[in-house]
C-alpha cells in the first residue's frame, strides 16, 4: 500500500469496515458484497486510515459508468451524484461500525 503504514488501531478499523461489504451495494439491497477499502482523503494524512469506505471492485475501481455501476475511480462526480457524497457514505459506514 502506498502512503503511511496504518497503525494496529487503524488496521482493526479498516478490517471492520471491509467486513461490512460494499456500502453502495448495501444501499441498493445487496448485503455482504465483498469489498475493498477506499480512502476518501488519500493514505498519507494523519487519520486517513479512519476515513475509508468499503466498496466492491465495480463501485471502486472497475472504471464503469453505465446504468448498473458508476465506479469511484475515475468517476468521482458521477459516483457522488448517483450514490451520495463520500462524506455522507462515510458517516453511514461509521454508524454501522459503531453498532457492531
Amino acid at each position: 500500500m502506498k502512503g503511511r503504514n496504518p497503525t494496529s488501531k487503524e488496521k482493526k478499523h479498516m478490517d471492520r469496515v471491509s467486513q461490512l461489504g460494499c456500502i453502495v451495494c448495501f444501499l441498493n439491497g445487496f448485503y455482504g458484497v465483498p469489498s475493498e477499502i477506499h480512502h476518501i482523503e488519500g493514505k498519507t494524512k494523519e487519520g486517513a486510515h479512519f476515513k475509508v469506505l468499503p466498496l466492491c471492485y465495480q463501485h471502486h475501481r472497475e472504471g464503469s459508468f453505465n446504468d448498473s455501476f458508476v465506479s469511484r475511480h475515475p468517476w468521482k462526480k458521477g459516483f457522488e451524484e448517483r450514490y451520495g457524497s463520500e462524506r455522507e457514505l462515510l458517516e453511514l459506514v461509521n454508524e454501522m461500525v459503531k453498532k457492531e
